[in-house]
This record gives C-alpha cells, sequence and structure tokens, in this order.
C-alpha cells in the first residue's frame, strides 16, 4: 500500500489514505462515518464537494485532511476562513479531481455527470475508486475503460445493486460461466400503479421512496425505474456482459440487492437489510471485509421475499436505457443528459412525472449516432443532449 498524501494532526501513515469526494452527500456522509469508526484503518487525505462549503468546512475541521476541493469557487474564500491551519484549499470545476489522484482510494459520491473528472483522475492515476456515481461510467464507458486499464486501476461498486453482483461473481472465477445476472428494483412509490394512475402524481409523491434514503435526483430516477435502467448499462460496462443477460426484477423488500445465475442453474445472491454503509465498507476493505456489520438480517422477523416483473408501460425508462445501451458510443450520455434536464424540470413544476419518460424518447430519437473517440466527444454530446432535452421541455412547458 502506497500512502497518499497524508492527513494531519500526525495520522498513521500505514492506514489507508481515503479521498471523500462528494463529502457533503449521503455517500459521502457516511464513507466518513466508517472512517470515524476505524481510524486505526482509515484516514482522510482530501475532501470534496460542490458548494455546501460550511458543511464541507466543519468536515475539514473534524478529520483534518491535507487537501479540501470546492467546485463552486463564489465559496472559497469564506471556506479558506474556516479551514485548519496547513489543509491546502483547491477551488473550480476541476478541484475535485485534482484532490483524487494522491489517496489509496477514492470514493466518488459526487452526484451526476459532474463525477466524471472524479472517475477519470483516480483510474488514471492507478488508484482504487469506490464508484457511487454511476452517471460517469453510464455516459462514457468507452473512455472509462480506457482508463481502467491504467496499471493499478480498478473499480468496486458503491451502488448497492453492483456491490451485490460484485460480490456474487466472486463465487466463480470464470466469467464466461455467468448465464445473466439478476438487477433488483425496489419497485419505488409508484410501484403498483398504471400508467394513468401516475398522471398527476406531485413531486412529493414521487421523493417519497418506500426503502431509501437518498437524494431528490436519484430519488426521482428510482420513482421512473431510470434508475435501474441506468444501472443496466453500469452492469454492462461494469462486468462485461451483453443486454441480453441483464434481468431487472421488482423486489419491494429491498434484501435481496442482485443475482448472478450461472450456467448450471445455481443462482447467488446477496442479501441484507438496505443499509448504503455495507457497500462503501466493502469498497473499502475489498478484497477483506470490513469488520463492522451493518444491514444484518434478523432471520428470525423476516417472513417474505417477493419478486415480479416491472411494468414496462408505467415504467417506459427501463427499455429507453436497454436502447440506448445496446446503441452504445454517446448515446448512453445523451439519455443521461436528457434524464438530468427532464428530472430537474419536474423537480421545478415545468414537466409532469409522465412527461419524463416522454421528453426521454423523443430526445433519444434526435440522438446524432456520434462515436465517444475521447472525453471531448462525450462533453459535447451531453451539452448537446442538454439543449435538446430543454428545448422538448420548453415546448411542454408552454403547452
Amino acid at each position: 500500500m502506497t500512502p497518499g498524501r497524508g492527513a494531519g494532526g500526525g495520522a498513521d501513515l500505514s492506514s489507508t489514505s481515503v479521498a471523500v469526494l462528494g463529502s457533503t452527500g449521503s455517500i459521502g456522509t457516511q464513507t466518513l462515518d466508517i472512517i470515524a469508526a476505524r481510524p486505526d484503518r482509515y484516514r482522510v487525505a482530501a475532501l470534496g464537494a460542490a458548494r455546501s462549503f460550511e458543511m464541507l468546512a466543519e468536515q475539514a475541521q473534524r478529520f483534518r485532511p491535507t487537501v479540501v476541493a470546492l467546485a463552486d469557487e463564489s465559496g472559497a474564500p469564506e471556506l479558506a476562513e474556516r479551514l485548519p491551519p496547513g489543509v491546502e484549499l483547491l477551488a473550480g470545476p476541476d478541484a475535485m479531481a485534482a484532490a483524487s489522484s494522491d489517496a489509496d482510494t477514492v470514493i466518488n459520491g459526487v452526484v451526476g455527470f459532474a463525477g466524471l473528472p472524479v472517475t477519470l483522475a483516480a483510474l488514471e492515476a492507478g488508484r482504487r475508486l469506490g464508484l457511487a456515481n454511476k452517471e460517469s461510467l453510464i455516459a462514457a464507458g468507452p473512455v472509462v475503460q480506457r482508463a481502467r486499464a491504467t496499471p493499478g486501476a480498478e473499480i468496486i461498486p458503491v451502488d448497492s445493486e453492483h456491490c451485490a453482483v460484485h460480490q456474487c461473481l466472486r463465487a466463480n472465477d470464470h466469467r464466461e460461466r455467468v448465464s445473466s445476472i439478476v438487477l433488483t428494483a425496489s419497485g419505488g412509490p409508484f410501484r403498483g400503479r398504471s400508467i394513468e394512475d401516475l398522471e398527476s402524481v406531485t413531486v412529493s409523491d414521487a421523493l417519497a421512496h418506500p426503502t431509501w434514503q437518498m437524494g431528490p435526483k436519484i430519488t426521482i430516477d428510482s420513482s421512473t425505474l431510470m434508475n435501474k435502467g441506468l444501472e443496466v448499462i453500469e452492469a454492462h460496462e461494469l462486468f462485461g456482459v451483453s443486454y441480453d443477460q441483464i434481468e431487472v426484477v421488482v423486489h419491494p423488500q429491498s434484501i435481496v440487492h442482485s443475482m448472478v445465475t450461472y450456467c448450471d442453474g445455481a443462482t447467488v445472491a446477496q442479501l441484507s437489510q438496505p443499509d448504503m454503509r455495507l457497500c462503501i465498507g466493502y469498497a473499502l476493505a475489498y478484497p477483506d471485509r470490513l469488520d463492522l456489520a451493518f444491514g444484518a438480517i434478523d432471520w428470525a422477523e423476516l417472513d417474505r421475499l417477493d419478486f415480479e416483473p416491472p411494468d414496462r408501460d408505467a415504467f417506459a425508462c427501463i427499455d429507453l436505457a436497454y436502447e440506448a445501451g445496446r446503441a452504445s458510443e454517446t448515446a448512453p450520455a445523451w439519455l443521461n443528459a436528457a434524464n438530468e434536464i427532464a428530472v430537474q424540470a419536474f423537480i421545478d413544476g415545468r414537466i409532469r412525472w409522465v412527461d419524463i419518460a416522454l421528453v426521454l424518447e423523443e430526445a433519444l430519437g434526435l440522438w446524432p449516432g456520434d462515436t465517444a473517440d475521447d472525453v471531448e466527444a462525450v462533453l459535447a454530446a451531453d451539452r448537446h443532449a442538454r439543449r435538446v432535452a430543454a428545448g422538448l421541455v420548453e415546448q411542454r412547458d408552454a403547452a
């Protein structure tokens, strides 16, 4: 293990240095909870956030990293006044990517496409990447795969479903023996409702997830099942299986987090109570196991496990994700960007919930077929798709 730049305050340099980027969000704060519980094993080398400089300053005071990164430069002067002595401040859109390169492990909890530079910087530096930011892998799969080939680079998924698949695949070293990957979905707040029932649902309705506590964007994605569609693309990129080998089932208890079926008919599943700290701890400790139990099941209390197919008429986003994934190149980036615009428009009250899938279908139909040759091509596709989706939203908002 190669120590990173190291934390202040006389930290143990034999411990694993961790850069927590998106540190003020759900994944980031839970990562810091784990590090605080095991200071003998982990120390914070870097913290980063988009704009929450007050909370970032509090975290820096507690964990004494070497580097703090803030994407929104306008908050940098006030943040600088609140940082402990000796902590370097990086500010600007590239700050979090720059802060990731010298840690042993990088936890990417940045929300949305903005997490792509962190993903690429960590992999190109040959670091372990605990990836909670699915959008960067989805939007820039071909580019990320090249960075992933850097000696020392590895991705350990932090999404509960892909973390589960990663664990299930350890049951067999021969990937060609995999028959299918089954991703489970809670069904979100609208499970069982028809498309007609969903015509008038509100933002508050969509944010009322029955299982997970998440940020608004990913919670809305869960309500449309776009989150599961994006996870289909992510599974293809992470594990190298074809789209025909990836299935989605609705499992409302959220106990079985995903499954892998092998060629002999055996299915291996990962089960636990919903707790993202299990997935974060797995990424930090891999190939070991964290000696803190999160999500342990009381088998005397677990009385049933239900599974059902998703309603693809009411939740059309799943099939749109399969379509974009099979088209490959910049199509996933195009769909992801359009989805971010449509979800924000719904949150802002400009379109209805049912319009999200309609905007995405129209936007995907306008994808120009550009290839994903490099980061610039992906960024260009993202910008173009946002303009197209914004125009489609404007049309619906004006109607």
